[in-house]
């Protein structure tokens, strides 16, 4: 007997409905292939940040029928002349040993001295501060050590600087080179003959170099202090120069010339006449400036891009123009078929470049100006046939007028009062009115507002 015949329960289960919480179904992403499970893992399935190496360059493994053994082999290097052996480990496939050369005897590197026989050393090389024995010491020597003047200088017998044992090893190569070459313009682009050693150069400057190094604290920040001037005095030396002599030149189209020659004899000079050619010649000494103000920047860096200089002096013309304006320079550029940035930035090419859009700007200002003209002279002309009778629009603006302003003469003399009164006749009915006196005509404050019944 079970728990179920106590109680009397069937002993079929009953079906109890769970309800199971729907998992979101993870996206099967596959290995690749040449990474091991733990690396992969450790992504997390996340793209690398750097790219995957090709399956191609991880190393493989060597094929079933290869051997791969590791032997304690014998080997010489073709770097040493005394044939010394020794020994190393080696990869053995098959055992089939390597052949050939030592791997690391392709680092030995030597320099290659120029050696001088006794009769070319009679006729070229003899100098009185050099015996031969002296010379043939110093050219072993550059032989041994690679010439390593510093370990020259110390295992030379005699006392001699470095300075000395270079200029003597120089000079004896290149005059070895120019005696051996059929002409001297075969040997012209060689090293030593084309940049020859300066003894007295190398010693003023190891001399110089000193002294900058056994400097105290306090004269290397008196020598700041005097560079730092220096630097000042000829920053401000460059803005004057500048200032003195700008590049752009000032247009006549928009001088006070121009000014004057836009209104005629018998036209009448008015404040907005005057307004229009002073707001046009302002810009030109804004841009004057910024102008002056580039040129004196660009003298200070020394060195530039011909491209960054172009582009610093259409931002100075363009400094007094708006965005709008200068965007319809580019269309017009573009529409002329002329690029934003020469292809070939040469000299010449910039200074058209920028007198193009110099010129397109003076264009579009002085569009601009007609414009203004235009709309002053239709609004001016408007204003004195306004005032001549018989004209249609005048009289079509007086009917407005009279319409407009003129009020009805029963709206005149009406007094808050008489408002009153009327509210009051309303409230109290038809057949009763009111025997107050009315108010002297007078006394109004103003005109009450047309209706569209009053019309």
């Amino acid at each position: 007997m079970d728990a179920k015949d106590i109680l009397g329960l069937p002993k079929t289960p009953l079906p109890i409905p769970q309800e199971k919480k729907s998992r979101p179904q993870k996206d099967s992403q596959r290995k690749p292939d040449g990474i091991s499970r733990e690396v992969y893992a450790l992504t997390g399935g996340v793209a690398p940040l750097m790219p995957s190496i090709d399956v191609s360059q991880l190393k493989r493994r060597p094929p079933s029928d290869e051997k791969i053994t590791w032997q304690w082999l014998p080997f010489t290097s073709s770097a040493r002349k005394d044939d010394l052996q020794l020994y190393h480990w080696v990869r053995v496939v098959n055992g089939v040993p390597p052949t050939g050369d030592y791997s690391f005897a392709k680092y030995n590197k030597s320099v290659d001295v120029i050696r001088y026989t006794d009769e070319e050393y009679e006729k070229y090389l003899t100098d009185p501060k050099w015996t031969k024995e002296e010379t043939d010491q110093l050219f072993d020597l550059c032989e041994r050590f690679d010439l390593r003047f510093i370990i020259i200088a110390d295992r030379f017998p005699t006392h001699r600087t470095v300075e000395e044992l270079k200029d003597r090893y120089y000079s004896v190569s290149r005059a070895i080179l120019v005696a051996r070459a059929p002409s001297p313009g075969e040997v012209a682009g060689h090293p030593l003959v084309k940049e020859p050693y300066n003894v007295t150069q190398e010693t003023e400057r190891k001399r110089a170099l000193s002294m900058v190094l056994s400097q105290t604290k306090h004269q290397e920040r008196k020598d700041a202090e005097v560079l730092a001037e220096a630097k000042r005095i000829a920053e401000s030396r460059m803005a004057a120069r500048a200032a003195e002599e700008p590049d752009l030149p000032v247009p006549s189209d928009v001088g006070p010339e121009s000014a004057e020659g836009a209104v005629g004899p018998g036209d009448t000079i008015s404040p907005a006449n005057v307004q229009a050619p002073a707001a046009a010649i302002a810009p030109s000494t804004s841009v004057i400036a910024d102008n002056a103000s580039t040129l004196a920047s660009l003298r200070m860096l020394r060195v530039y891009l011909r491209t960054y200089a172009l582009e610093q002096m259409v931002q100075a013309a363009s400094s007094s123009a708006g965005l709008r304006t200068i965007k319809r320079v580019e269309q017009t550029l573009q529409d002329l078929g002329v690029n934003l940035k020469p292809k070939v930035p040469t000299k010449a090419v910039c200074a058209e470049h920028l007198e193009l859009r110099k010129e397109i700007l003076t264009l579009l200002n002085l569009q601009k100006q007609l414009q203004y003209k235009e709309a002053e002279g239709s609004s001016f002309r408007d204003g004195s046939y306004g005032d001549m009778p018989g004209t249609a629009k005048r009289s079509q603006r007086a009917a407005d007028q009279d319409r407009t302003f003129v009020p009805d003469t029963i709206s005149f003399g009406v007094i808050p009062g008489d408002r009153v009164v009327k509210r009051e006749q309303k409230r109290k009915g038809p057949g009763r009115t009111s025997e107050t006196p009315s108010s002297p005509a007078g006394a109004h404050k103003r005109p009450r507002k047309m209706k569209a019944s009053d019309l």
